[in-house]
């Protein structure tokens, strides 16, 4: 797996992270490693471009689950307690703000509405529509 990293400008500075390859028990922990090295040098908003990335296992999955955490645990001026945003999450009135998904294969996005993540992140089809949502 190869990750490609950019920095696009919409309201504020978001970190995409171009992922060429399957991301599975094979490459999460570079994929994650990346994202960490990324949110401790300043990174508070991501987006992973999937378009090369056909195959994403559970391990992508968790990998995924953790940056979606630890960029809600440094977002302190959010005044959404954990209680409020599964409360939101539940009743789908909350989607990430700092972590957002983009050219996700049909079979990858199957993948991840049925493991739940269409309840927690926003997907787009279109690299400008994806930027703009920050």
């Amino acid at each position: 797996m190869e990750i490609k990293v950019l920095t696009e400008n919409g309201r504020v500075p978001i970190t995409v992270l171009h992922i060429d390859g399957n991301l599975d028990s094979a490459s999460y922990k570079i994929f994650q490693t990346k994202a960490d090295e990324l949110i401790k040098g300043g990174a508070r908003h991501i987006l992973v471009d999937l378009a090369h990335s056909p195959f994403v296992s559970s391990a992508g999955f968790r990998a995924l689950h953790k940056i979606f955490k630890d960029l809600n645990a440094i977002h302190p001026d959010v005044n959404l307690s954990e209680n409020d945003m599964k409360d939101g999450i539940t009743d789908g009135s909350y989607k990430s703000p700092y972590l957002k998904l983009v050219n996700l294969s049909k079979d990858s996005e199957l993948a991840f509405k049925t493991a739940g993540f269409d309840m927690v992140l926003d997907f787009y089809d279109d690299m400008k529509d994806a930027i703009a949502s920050f």
